[in-house]
């Protein structure tokens, strides 16, 4: 059986057995789209058909593309890895480091021992977290009167430090201010200059913050599972008039763009014809860039919105800018030193420099690391290799 036959075999039973309502995936090499496939439906009973061209919040796969516009700035002298990130965004130059609560539940803080870069940012070691996986962000959240995150306020963002920047690894709202930095020293909001210094030259023409009418008209629906455990489309779109543009988090996009953005990492920088990055850059957001410390599991503090997480437990993972990036061959057969990361709604991808090859998957199911749609990514990823042997 071929490989793009063997690849239609497993997403097409996995939609049949009823593990996801809706999938589309493919693969690419530097060069071109090699296999695209998409079953089941949009929206779960709807009859509309899941097909290549479907748009979906892929969230947290917005956070490689804020990273490369950021490299951009740094190539152009505009930004500064590894100096104060406040010297940019002033606002930074107040954040301080959550020690705990007093008896009456107020947070206590103190200033942190070093200021925050933008090299802390991209590799999630400047101490911001998410509500979803560490409970104090929720608990100072809550005393503070705090919206969430993806209410699109900024004052979601004002959220403290958990440790000083540079000491270890945590996920959280750290790419949100890279997207801040990205539009203080552009003086744009940042999805216009997605727009004109990625998406353009790439030809990732579905592909946005704000929902475009012909994106909405192939958008798919966020799902979640009822108390019986069967799939119902939920009424969720990302706040489409935001105070700011979520960098860390608030794209929409189809499978195909996507792939158009890791072929662009696939050739050094090069997509579409045209250069994005330099080959230097590419190859310095592809090792890792957090020094000594690793990534951690994700353990939920949310669990309607993602399960405990890890990626090949017992694997030693570390972080570019910003990709997760695994040390050693992983057990689909990925390579060591292959750059990977998801979204909330459990859209994934990755990156193989050493084979030459990328995949991205997308699914819109709620909660983030799912029963049956990750093991699905893992078993297309999986046939992928076996099939390119």
């Amino acid at each position: 059986m071929s490989l793009n036959k063997s690849l239609d075999a497993v997403l097409e039973a996995a939609v049949l057995a009823g593990d996801v309502p809706g999938v589309v995936a493919g693969l690419t090499t530097a060069d071109a789209t090699v296999y695209e496939g998409g079953f089941g439906e949009r929206a779960i009973g709807g009859g509309v058909a899941m097909t290549s061209d479907t748009v979906g919040w892929i969230a947290s796969m917005t956070k490689a593309i804020t990273a490369a516009a950021a490299m951009q700035l740094v190539e152009q002298g505009r930004l500064d890895l590894d100096g104060p990130a406040s010297a940019v965004v002033p606002y930074l130059s107040t954040v301080t480091v959550l020690e705990g609560f007093d008896g009456a539940g107020q947070p206590l803080t103190r200033p942190p021992k070093r200021p925050v870069t933008l090299r802390h940012l991209l590799t999630h070691t400047a101490g911001f977290g998410y509500d979803v996986w560490n409970p104090d962000i929720e608990r100072y959240m809550k005393a503070m009167g705090l919206p969430r995150n993806t209410t699109g306020k900024d004052a979601s963002l004002t959220t403290p430090l958990t440790f000083d920047p540079g000491d270890r690894w945590q996920y959280g709202i750290s790419i949100d201010w890279a997207g801040k930095m990205v539009e203080a020293v552009s003086g744009q909001k940042l999805g216009q200059y997605l727009k004109e210094n990625i998406f353009d030259p790439l030809g990732m023409d579905s592909t946005g913050f704000k929902i475009t009418p012909a994106m909405a008209d192939r958008r798919a629906s966020v799902h979640r599972r009822d108390a019986d455990g069967r799939f119902e489309a939920l009424d969720m779109i990302v706040e489409q008039n935001p105070e700011f543009e979520a960098g860390g988090g608030g794209l929409y996009s189809t499978v195909g763009d996507y792939l158009k953005f890791i072929r662009m990492v696939l050739g050094q920088g090069t997509g579409n014809g045209i250069r994005v990055l330099r080959s230097e850059t590419v190859a310095m957001m592809s090792v890792n860039q957090m020094g000594d410390c690793r990534v951690s599991k994700l353990e939920t503090a949310k669990a309607e919105l993602s399960n405990d997480v890890e990626f090949f437990p017992g694997l030693e993972k570390t972080w570019g800018l910003s990709f997760l990036i695994n040390e050693r061959q992983a057990s689909t057969g990925r390579s060591a030193g292959s750059l990977a990361w998801g979204g909330l709604a459990n859209s994934y991808f990755w990156i193989d420099p050493a084979k030459g090859i990328g995949g991205a998957y997308l699914t819109q199911i709620l909660p983030f690391g799912d029963e049956t749609s990750l093991p699905l990514f893992e078993a297309f990823e999986k046939t992928t290799y076996q099939g390119i042997r």
